[in-house]
């Protein structure tokens, strides 16, 4: 298993979502053997949804956990450059008028908000490492552009 770079906010969101998941699990396990005990499990639509559900949760909570043990937390520094956990504007060139404001993150942490830009999107690794005012090429799966 490789290591990989989250922000300090990316590693409280991870824990918290555990603890999110943890608090559901009780009341699934509950459902399970409310619907184990009404007979036969074979033709049991609510056993097996239930079933289904508490295997789905167990299986996050594995992901989470392995995303957590396997996390680096990175110390975001006030230097003007382009690094995880920063929150960078970014000026499309073909578009004066598109600003967009990202946050850039880990892989981990994409899904936690749309502002989110990981640093492995094709965007995200272009502004790795620049500094405020520079232009950077972005090599897009459909086209390049700056």
């Amino acid at each position: 298993m490789e290591y990989f770079d989250i922000t300090p906010q990316g590693m409280v969101w991870l824990k918290a979502e555990i603890e999110r998941c943890k608090a559901k699990r009780p009341a699934l396990i509950k459902r399970v053997a409310a619907a184990a005990a009404l007979g036969d499990r074979s033709e049991n639509a609510e056993y097996t949804e239930s079933k289904r559900e508490l295997r789905h949760l167990e299986s996050r909570m594995r992901y989470l956990d392995k995303e957590t043990r396997y996390g680096e937390q990175v110390t975001v520094a006030d230097d003007g450059v382009a690094t995880l956990g920063k929150t960078v504007t970014v000026r499309f060139s073909d578009e004066a008028d598109d600003v967009d404001t990202y946050n850039l993150v880990g892989p981990a942490e994409a899904e936690i908000s749309e502002a989110n830009l990981t640093s492995v999107s094709p965007l995200g690794a272009a502004i790795m490492g620049h500094k405020v005012g520079d232009t950077c090429a972005v090599a897009a799966p459909a086209a390049r552009t700056q």
